[in-house]
């Protein structure tokens, strides 16, 4: 009967890892606030050497953003390239004012409320 026990044991906590890597879970994005902003200029590069000599260059964006219910924030974030002007983003918030993640949507996907304060 242990022996059993330990066996289902096992398997149920293989099941688990199994879902975690079949369904993607992105746990940046989980219990995260969504706000919605418009690229509307160019990031502030900035360039970090790295330990083997390279550069990479990173851009930052200090814009507003504005969640489902109308209300707006200043959002301050990296990217890893430059943005395209004038693409919507879904951002995913966390602790208030942290930008933990980040999509591209169409301005069709954004709600009514946020869709009146980009326009």
């Amino acid at each position: 009967m242990k022996k059993f026990l330990i066996v289902v044991g096992i398997l149920f906590a293989l099941g688990i890892v199994g879902v975690f890597a079949i369904t993607k879970i992105d746990f940046n994005r989980m219990n995260a606030d969504n706000y919605y902003l418009q690229i509307t200029e160019d990031g502030v590069p900035h360039e970090n050497k790295l330990d083997d000599g390279s550069i990479m260059t990173s851009y930052s964006y200090q814009l507003d953003a504005t969640n489902a219910d109308g209300k707006t924030i200043p959002l301050e974030f990296t990217a890893i390239k430059n943005l395209r002007k004038d693409a919507y983003l879904k951002m995913y918030v966390k602790k208030g004012d942290q930008v933990s993640s980040y999509d591209e949507v169409k301005l069709e996907e954004i709600p009514q409320k946020a869709q009146k304060k980009l326009k």
